[in-house]
């Protein structure tokens, strides 16, 4: 049974939703940048033999973001704490295992009771 019944949809992608999308993830990872130096900058004075005990160590696996323009893949940095106090980097704006946005985690809700249920969606999207 080699038979693959699932049909792929090719669906164009609008440029300038593309590019929202784009800005949308570059600003991502300024602010988190931002943030980033910030904790380093605080833990600046910390040494551990010679060397900065707080430091950049690579990026977490890469994850999607649900957004208001779509989906929207982000990378958060890690760091490497070799003073062994624990310290680690959460970014405030994109907290540990977020995949929606606010808007979207309201959206939803009201699509099931507005929208989708009875079959009215015009006003839930509007809202």
């Amino acid at each position: 049974m080699s038979d693959n019944t699932v049909v792929s949809l090719n669906t164009p992608q609008d440029p300038l939703t593309e590019l929202i999308r784009q800005g949308a993830r570059d600003l991502i990872a300024q602010a988190v940048e931002a943030e980033l130096q910030q904790l380093l900058a605080q833990h600046q004075s910390v040494m551990v033999d010679g060397k900065q005990a707080i430091v950049r160590n690579g990026f977490l696996p890469e994850r999607t973001l649900q957004t208001g323009v779509g989906d929207v893949e982000v990378q958060i940095p890690k760091v490497r704490d070799r003073s062994r106090n624990g310290v680690k980097f959460n970014s405030s704006l994109i907290p540990p295992y977020l995949k929606r946005t606010k808007s979207i985690e309201t959206l939803l809700p009201l699509l099931y009771l507005k929208g989708i249920s009875t079959g009215d969606m015009l006003p839930a999207l509007e809202s």
